[in-house]
């Protein structure tokens, strides 16, 4: 018997397991008896099949038909044991013709995250390391303020006629040469802009950032997918938040670095283009170094599957996979669209801010970018540490959607607070406020990942990311146009507001959204069911009839009253 870490608690009896979690029975298998106390013994987690409580052992037997009965597991059982068949493949006795999946997980897994956060990191970096300078860059190339805007707003224009393509060749093609096409494409465009540290190649940096746009575009969806193809459901939740991190942290790099290298020197241009060049290299350099670790390290997936819902997809026939009809269950995912719309929104106000944030610091405190900097930092450092606490939340309790309702709400109120107190002239205050708003605001992006992936399960979770980022995209590229114009034309205070409202109509959608946690639900042994089809749809609802489900104690307590 051999012992490997397993998702869930672990699954103990008399016989060895059925696949899916069941063990064969004759019909007049007796089934033993149980004392007056185990019988009266209020059970929190009792199964039931079409309304039959599992602690009515003969009404049980009936409703199964005489042919299988699901196995309890042990409560708050720690050890994540399973038992399994020592080889792979290997038959289970009292089983005909099945086999039960091998859980566990591969060490490698910590490998994989870490190397893609890396390559992530250098990505988010590439994307802010203009906007956060932006006054030095426009007196460099001789542009305007909303040229420099544009070379961070690639990055959204890209994602979003490039997100369709590039989803269908993560499910068709797999997670290693996404990865190495996004980590690649990364390396190529910091070399290009090196090229570009002249002030008429201003079109040479913007076709550098062009490409790492694309390589953006490989790399917002994986996290979640990462998460599911490597992680147990014990640490799924915490590993696509720190799959997230990377991204922010390379964000609060960008907001941080770009000043102290490329500091505002405008009468040395010479100095200026040795600084600009110097920061290019060196991106050059370590985002080659990431790409070579990825070829390298990078695998397509662990040996066995690391969750009863990863392997329950294995087991599904791969010639049933439409990339098309995936597409369309999304669309026709209630609760799925609603949260495309609420997280574009919350994410776009995020890119605007980031994106605007030199000039929205630089009208009420001028001559301070290195402060802007640092402000970007903190406003990031807060979201990473709210990210990660999200991710440990939602593994410890699934309450995704109260979860993701409480921080949209927090992010709202963080918002306004901001806004309200930037212009009073204490610069410390500002850091406070950009904390508390970074906090929430950004701690929110791994929260919409994972609640999106459960309730379209089973569909690719490289597909329901993607489209949540396209949304992102559409809402950063109008929000950072919309919010520019206002702070160009008023004051940035009027830029702020406007995006306080779209965050308030947010928190009312996001109340709307129907909480179906359909992966846990596989995971934890209620259903084993994984079709793929819309949350409201009828076809839906006939299959849950049939499923099982947990009985809470007051359902219980009304059936020992009847």
């Amino acid at each position: 018997m051999e012992r490997v870490d397993s998702e869930d608690e672990a699954i103990e009896g008399q016989g060895r397991p059925h696949a899916n979690g069941y063990l064969r029975v004759l019909v007049d298998t007796p089934i033993p008896e149980l004392s007056a106390e185990q019988r009266n013994e209020p059970k929190t987690n009792c199964l039931t099949l079409n309304g039959v409580p599992q602690d009515n052992p003969g009404a049980t037997l009936e409703a199964l038909g005489g042919m299988q009965t699901p196995l309890a597991p042990e409560e708050e059982e720690e050890t994540e044991a399973r038992l399994l068949p020592t080889v792979p493949g290997e038959q289970i006795s009292g089983a005909e013709d099945t086999h039960a999946p091998r859980i566990a997980l591969s060490a490698r897994r910590f490998v994989v995250l870490l190397i893609f956060s890396l390559y992530s990191l250098v990505n988010a970096f590439q994307w802010i390391q203009y906007s956060i300078i932006t006054n030095v860059f426009e007196d460099f190339y001789g542009v305007s303020s909303l040229h420099i805007d544009w070379l961070s707003m690639v990055y959204m224009l890209a994602y979003v006629p490039l997100i369709f393509p590039a989803t269908w060749l993560l499910d068709t093609r797999g997670l290693r040469l996404t990865a190495l096409l996004g980590s690649g494409l990364n390396s190529l465009g910091a070399w290009v802009k090196c090229g570009s540290v002249q002030q008429h190649l201003f079109w040479v940096t913007m076709l550098g950032q062009c490409l790492c746009s694309v390589a953006q575009v490989f790399i917002l969806g994986l996290p979640s997918r990462i998460a599911s193809v490597w992680f147990g459901p014990k640490e799924v939740s915490t590993a696509c938040a720190a799959a997230v991190l990377g991204n922010q942290l390379g964000t609060a790099v960008g907001f941080l670095l770009p000043p102290v290298l490329v500091p505002n020197t405008k009468n040395n241009t010479e100095l200026l283009a040795c600084n600009i060049s110097t920061m290019f290299y060196g991106t050059s350099a370590v985002s080659t170094l990431l790409f070579i670790l990825t070829v390298i390290a990078f695998k397509e997936k662990p040996q066995y599957p690391p969750s009863q819902a990863q392997a329950a997809l294995l087991d599904s026939p791969p010639e049933e996979y439409s990339y098309r009809k995936s597409i369309r269950n999304l669309f026709k995912n209630i609760p799925f669209v609603l949260l495309l719309i609420t997280y574009g929104i919350m994410t776009g106000a995020f890119y605007s801010v980031s994106t605007l944030l030199n000039q929205i610091i630089l009208r009420d405190y001028e001559g301070e970018e290195v402060n802007a900097g640092r402000i970007g930092l903190t406003l990031v450092l807060a979201g990473m540490v709210g990210s990660i606490l999200c991710g440990l939340w939602l593994d410890y309790t699934k309450t995704y959607k109260q979860t993701t309702l409480t921080v949209y709400i927090l992010s709202f109120i963080g918002m306004i607070i901001f806004t309200f107190t930037l212009d009073l002239g204490y610069l410390i205050i500002v850091f406070i406020t950009a904390g508390v708003l970074g906090f929430f605001m950004t701690g929110y992006l791994p929260l919409g990942f994972e609640f999106a992936v459960e309730i379209t399960y089973p569909e690719s979770e490289g597909t329901s990311s993607g489209l949540l980022n396209a949304a992102a995209q559409i809402f950063g590229i109008l929000f950072t146009l919309a919010q520019g114009k206002l702070i160009s034309v008023y004051h940035p205070m009027a830029g702020n507001i406007f995006l306080c409202v779209w965050m308030l109509v947010g928190i009312i959608l996001t109340a709307l959204i129907k909480s179906d946690l359909r992966r846990h639900n596989v995971n934890i042994g209620i259903t084993n069911d994984i079709k793929a089809v819309p949350v409201d749809s009828p076809t839906d609802q006939e299959l849950k009839t049939g499923m099982l489900c947990k009985q809470s104690e007051s359902a219980i307590g009304n059936e020992k009253k009847r």
